[in-house]
C-alpha cells in the first residue's frame, strides 16, 4: 500500500497522464472519493467536459452544473465574495477578470482608453453590493453593459455594443444569477455540450467561480481540491491558460490542490505555461504512455530507460508515480465485486 498526503508535500498540485483506457479518470474517482469519506473539512470542484463524472458525483450527493448555451444551470461571471481580494480590495482582483473577459468576448486586445472605462464601470457597479459587505445579490453583466451605456465616451458604447451578444444576447447564459447550489462539498461543472463559441468564456467564468470558492474555504478553514479532466482544453485558450497558471501557483497558500489529467501530454507540452506547470507539480501519476509522450517526459522530469518500462505497453492502473524526486511504480487494483468500482469504471460493459 502506497499512502500519500498531497497537503505535506511542497505543493499539494498533481498530474495524472496516460492514454485512453490506462485508468486516469479510475485513479481521479478513487482519490475524489477517498476525500469525501474521510475528509469532513474539504470540498471537491471538477471540470468535467465528457461527462465521467455525473454518476459518482450524482451518488456522492453533489451538484452537477451542466453549462451550455441551452442549459438551465447559470453562472453569474460577476459572482464575488468579500474574501476574494486576497485581504485587499476584492474590486482589483475583479476588475483584471472583467478586462481579461471583456477582451475575450471582443475578440481583440483593449485600448488603454477602453481599459480606463472597464475599470471605472466594475468599480462603479460593485459599489452598491459592497456597501451591503457583499450580502444580496451580486451585479451580473447584464448591470456592467447598462453602466457602460451610462458613459459619455464613444469607447463605452463600443465595449458595450461588443459584449451585448453574452449580456443581452441569446449566448446570456453566464449573465443571469447563479442558481446552482456552487456551495455544496462536491461540485461538478459539466462543460460536455458546450459550443466553440462559448468555450474560452465559459472555461475563465469557471475558474473564476472556483477561485471564489478557494478563497471563501480559506477563511472558513476548508481544503478545497479542484480535477480537471482533459487540462489541455483551457491550454488552448490564451485568458484561460494565464488564469489556470496563475491559480496553479497560488492555490497552495489557499489550502488548496490542482489536479490535472489528460491523455493529450504531447498537446499539453506544447504549451510553455504547462511545461512549467508539470515541472513544478510534486505529484505526478504517469500510467501506460504512448511512445512520443514517454520520450517527452522522460527528458521533462529525468525518468530513466528502466523506469520507464513501468508505464510502456502496461495494463490499465499500473504505472509510475513522481513523488517530490522520488519515482516509485505502482499496481492499483481495486476490487471488482463493488458499487463504487462500478461508479468509477469508464467501461461500457461494468457501468451501472
Amino acid at each position: 500500500m502506497i499512502l500519500l498526503d498531497r497537503k505535506q508535500l511542497l505543493n499539494g498540485n498533481s498530474f495524472i497522464l496516460g492514454v485512453s483506457g490506462s485508468g486516469k479518470s479510475f485513479t481521479a474517482k478513487q482519490e475524489i472519493s477517498s476525500i469525501m469519506l474521510k475528509e469532513k473539512d474539504a470540498d471537491i470542484i471538477i471540470i468535467d467536459p465528457e461527462n465521467e463524472f455525473a454518476g459518482l458525483v450524482k451518488e456522492l450527493g453533489g451538484e452537477l452544473v451542466e453549462i451550455s448555451s441551452t442549459s438551465k444551470n447559470h453562472i453569474n461571471a460577476m459572482d464575488m465574495n468579500k474574501f476574494y481580494g486576497d485581504n485587499a480590495n476584492p474590486i482589483v482582483l475583479k476588475s483584471e477578470f472583467v478586462l481579461s473577459l471583456c477582451e475575450q468576448l471582443m475578440g481583440k486586445a483593449l485600448e488603454p482608453q477602453q481599459r480606463s472605462i472597464i475599470d471605472r464601470c466594475t468599480a462603479n457597479v460593485y459599489k452598491k453590493y459592497q456597501d451591503n459587505d457583499y450580502e444580496g445579490e451580486p451585479p451580473t453583466l447584464k448591470d456592467f453593459r447598462e453602466e457602460l451605456l451610462k458613459q459619455n465616451e464613444k469607447e463605452a458604447k463600443d465595449v458595450a455594443l461588443a459584449i451585448e451578444l453574452f449580456s443581452n444576447g441569446s449566448l446570456n447564459t453566464f449573465a443571469k444569477q447563479t442558481n446552482v447550489n456552487i456551495h455544496n462539498r462536491l461540485v461538478c461543472y459539466n462543460i460536455l455540450e458546450l459550443k466553440k463559441q462559448l468555450q474560452p468564456i465559459a472555461m475563465l467564468v469557471i475558474l473564476d467561480s472556483i477561485f471564489n470558492r478557494i478563497t471563501a474555504n480559506r477563511q472558513k478553514g476548508r481544503s478545497t481540491y479542484i480535477y480537471i479532466d482533459e487540462i489541455y482544453l483551457l491550454f488552448q485558450y490564451e485568458y484561460s491558460a494565464n488564469f489556470l497558471f496563475t491559480l496553479w501557483k497560488r492555490v497552495r497558500k489557499y489550502g488548496a490542490c490542482c489536479t490535472g489529467i489528460t491523455q493529450n501530454v504531447e498537446d499539453l507540452l506544447r504549451s510553455d505555461l504547462a511545461r512549467t506547470m508539470l515541472a513544478n507539480s510534486e505529484l505526478i501519476i504517469m500510467l501506460n504512455q504512448a511512445s512520443t509522450d514517454r520520450a517527452e517526459l522522460a527528458k521533462l522530469l529525468n525518468i530513466s530507460d528502466q523506469q520507464l518500462s513501468f508505464i510502456t505497453n502496461v495494463e490499465a492502473g499500473h504505472g509510475l508515480l513522481k513523488i517530490g524526486n522520488s519515482l516509485i511504480p505502482f499496481v492499483n487494483k481495486f476490487p471488482k465485486d463493488t458499487e463504487l468500482y462500478k461508479l468509477m469504471t469508464t467501461k461500457l460493459n461494468e457501468i451501472i
